[in-house]
């Protein structure tokens, strides 16, 4: 660094004296203005050079200091640029087929939430969302979104060895869809028909070994926000990695734990639901509340994504294992679920796409989907459906990162394990994103 500084005082200094040289000449008063203009211009520039000079120094000595945790954070109170709050919501209109769970002609708030983000100490951060409204609640309440306490770099070797922590309550991190199914990052407007996602409380580990990104987390695994009614937690794991710059693969696995369905004292609370979201809805027991008092599953799933700069192709499978102890009947099921998605932006604001998403169920189970929750799921004497598949297609105009919009037709059909069929449940769909 020392030698680049040198050459350019020796090449200000070539300059100045070859500015004298043509200053001592007959022109006399007009060529001393001239070299005074030029010696101000020159000042200038050095004092530019210089100030690049010592940036790149810095950087370069940033480089040089060893791996460990960041420096310490002003609080709150030193400065107040240090706490950020942003949100996002979308405004829209669904309409669905008689069938459908919005067939109505709806105009709706979709999906408002507020984000607050905050430096706690060090490498210590906080982060809390509070929902608004979403499209999943079935109230008009407000709920506690993602609120959870990051350590960041708890453990880190390098730059490809580390492990932070959170605790609190968090996205269930399994499989890929769940980070990209909000307003402004999802493409199209609903989602695949088994969209595995979910907010519980737990600690969770994660971070890189190598090329390989983790994560681990243990999670109550009821749908009970204030209390977990049953000692057994949930526990998902997922690795990740980029095979090529281009080429992203993943593999998740979740068991949910036994969760109560039932008590013999009707006085005392259960769970009746998993925390985990599964096709619009959740898993529960199928077996009476006579005869049955714990459900659960084990789930596991593979997701592939291959991205070009105007594009991407995404495909994902997976399998359940369900089960609960009835003792009238037989209750298990084994479910399997897979969508493909593809993406291409056709100018620089406007991109098209389509997803296609199949649920199998060979012995029937209780599945939403976009049709009528009220007959499909929670009516615990409805029909259990054997399969359902979702095409979905949509355009959409994304003015800027923050701001886009989007129209979509969903097709939705399949059959009911007596071989009736489900239909009259497609979508008609258009929604403004906003994230401020």
């Amino acid at each position: 660094m020392k030698s680049i500084t040198r050459r350019f005082s020796r090449r200000c200094a070539a300059s100045l004296l070859a500015a004298l040289a043509a200053a001592v000449s007959p022109a006399g008063e007009t060529d001393v203005r001239a070299l005074l203009d030029q010696n101000r211009q020159l000042i200038e520039q050095v004092r530019a050079q210089q100030k690049q000079i010592d940036e790149l120094r810095t950087r370069l000595d940033r480089l040089d200091e060893p791996a460990g945790p960041r420096p310490p954070l002003p609080s709150a109170a030193e400065s107040g640029r240090q706490i950020r709050l942003s949100g996002e919501v979308g405004v829209g209109f669904f309409k669905s087929g008689e069938d459908g769970n919005q067939p109505n002609s709806e105009f709706r708030v979709d999906d408002a939430r507020i984000f607050v983000e905050a430096p706690v100490w060090q490498n210590v951060y906080f982060y809390g969302g509070l929902e608004l409204t979403t499209r999943e609640a079935a109230d008009e309440f407000f709920h506690v979104g993602e609120l959870y306490v990051d350590v960041e770099n708890l453990w880190r070797s390098g730059r490809d060895y580390s492990m932070s922590l959170r605790a609190g309550r968090f996205n269930i991190p399994f499989g890929e869809e769940y980070q990209f199914r909000n307003v402004i990052d999802n493409p199209l407007i609903s989602h695949s028909l088994a969209d595995v996602w979910g907010i519980d409380e737990g600690v969770q580990i994660y971070g890189k070994l190598g090329p390989v990104r983790y994560n681990l987390a243990v999670q109550n695994g009821g749908h009970r926000s204030l209390r977990d009614l049953d000692p057994d937690k949930a526990v998902i794991a997922r690795l990740s990695f980029d095979a090529t710059p281009r080429l992203t693969l993943s593999a998740s696995a979740m068991r949910t734990g036994d969760l109560r369905a039932a008590d013999a004292n009707p006085n005392v609370p259960t769970d009746t639901y998993s925390e985990v979201w599964f096709a619009n809805a959740f898993f529960r027991a199928l077996g009476s509340t006579a005869t049955t008092r714990t459900f659960h599953a084990e789930l596991t799933e593979v997701d592939a994504a291959y991205r070009w700069p105007s594009g991407h192709l995404k495909a994902d499978a997976g399998w359940v294992s369900f089960d609960d102890d009835s003792t009238a009947a037989d209750y298990s099921r084994h479910l399997s679920y897979y969508s493909i998605e593809g993406v291409q932006h056709l100018s620089a604001g406007l991109f098209a796409a389509a997803r296609y998403s199949a649920i199998d169920v060979p012995r029937g189970y209780p599945i939403g989907g976009q049709g009528n929750l009220g007959k499909y799921f929670y009516n615990p004497f409805g029909p259990l459906t054997k399969n359902l598949q979702r095409l979905s297609l949509g355009v959409g105009y994304q003015f800027a990162p923050p701001l886009v919009w989007k129209v979509e037709y969903s097709r939705e059909d399949g059959r009911l394990v007596n071989g009736t069929k489900r239909n009259d449940e497609d979508m008609l769909s258009s929604i403004l994103g906003i994230r401020f």
